[in-house]
């Protein structure tokens, strides 16, 4: 197989910046991985297709999500087909699928399963047994996750970040791969509990589900009020899955976009250090180191989805927005003026430079990088 060429780098000769990248070079057997994921991608896409007219960017960004091992919200309004996108993603890979439907009156044990006392007919003898919840499956979907008192919706922290659950002082460990996707409605709030910023910071995407235009509209009537019915083919296994979410956490990442990922971050903390005036108008809160890593390991997934070996800038800032649109929270000035976590972030892309002759065109090159001797 031939070597790919080494992608250029905007920053290369700048001091401070290594032209190195984070990690090892994919060795022959990767590359070939990456072009089996990139098949993957594009299987999964068409298979999920016969049953999803349009909403590609929403299932590049669930399919981002999957591949670099981390938790999705879905947020769109009724009818929009969130529910049955995971629903046929599940159908497409051959994986274990729950789905909890998140409603007032349900119990966090409702979820993680609880413990019954059992007799052996045979002994007489009296015991606890746990009888697994609905959470123990390789795709949990969250259906309406606002919809439920905030004891119950913690009783996912452990499972998201752990992948396990604890009954009776007792762990119990969730089947691997392992996601929760979970949906929510953003206009109907009576009844509702807005998620923490803390459980919201545990899903590393939050993926907005917006309208279909006119034509895709049309195709869903027309897929929709007729006899057919479209046949998913399963496309991955766990083992699968669990091979090429490997694979993308060994991508190479040169040091300047990795700064560059950090730096968008940094840029939402008003409190912290030379941030934009805009940020320190409208943002409350910014996003944590979290965000940082998500911002790497989304940007990985898509360069390898796309059929790359390396991560470009251009990977962290198509990922940016659902990668930090959750983490921002916005004041009233912002909310007075109609300003939204996704108009934070476009702002914050521009005012970021991504490569030298933008850096030398602002009139000076931003401090991170500078090495400690530049003036």
């Amino acid at each position: 197989m031939f070597e790919p060429a080494e992608p250029p780098n905007p920053f290369q000769g700048v001091p401070g910046v290594s032209d190195e990248p984070t990690t090892e070079p994919l060795q022959n057997d990767d590359l070939a991985a990456v072009e089996r994921l990139k098949d993957a991608f594009d299987k999964l896409k068409q298979e999920m297709s016969k049953v999803i007219v349009g909403q590609q960017a929403v299932l590049e960004e669930l399919l981002i999500g999957i591949f670099a091992r981390g938790h999705c919200l879905l947020i769109g309004v009724p009818g929009l087909a969130k529910t049955l996108m995971i629903h046929t993603l599940a159908d497409a890979l051959n994986l274990s699928y729950n789905r909890i439907q998140f409603t007032p009156d349900l119990m966090p044990s409702d979820i993680t399963g609880t413990e019954v006392i059992q007799e052996d007919k045979a002994t007489g003898v009296r015991q606890f047994k746990f009888l697994r919840g609905p959470i123990f499956a390789n795709i949990v979907l969250a259906d309406e996750i606002n919809r439920t008192p905030p004891k119950t919706q913690a009783a996912l922290l452990e499972a998201m970040q752990e992948r396990q659950v604890t009954v009776g002082g007792e762990r119990h460990r969730l089947p691997d791969p392992f996601f929760v996707l979970a949906t929510q409605n953003p206009i109907e709030q009576e009844g509702t509990y807005p998620l923490p910023e803390a459980q919201l910071d545990r899903f590393m995407l939050n993926i907005l589900v917006d309208y279909p235009d006119e034509d895709e509209e049309l195709e869903i009537v027309r897929l929709t009020t007729s006899l057919q019915k479209p046949n998913v083919t399963k496309v991955l296994s766990g083992a699968d899955i669990l091979e090429l979410q490997e694979i993308v956490r060994k991508v190479p990442v040169a040091d300047h976009v990795s700064r560059y990922a950090v730096k968008i971050t940094r840029m939402t903390r008003r409190e912290k250090g030379d941030v934009p005036d805009f940020i320190r108008d409208y943002v409350s809160w910014g996003a944590g180191p979290r965000a940082s890593q998500f911002l790497v390991l989304a940007a990985k997934a898509r360069a390898v989805l796309y059929g790359r070996y390396y991560v470009s800038t251009e990977d962290i800032r198509a990922v940016a927005g659902p990668v930090l649109r959750h983490r921002i929270v916005t004041n009233f000035n912002a909310e007075a003026e109609g300003l939204k976590p996704d108009d934070i972030v476009q702002r914050l892309i521009k005012a970021a430079p991504i490569d030298e002759h933008e850096a030398e065109q602002s009139g000076k090159l931003p401090k991170i990088f500078k090495s400690a001797n530049a003036s």
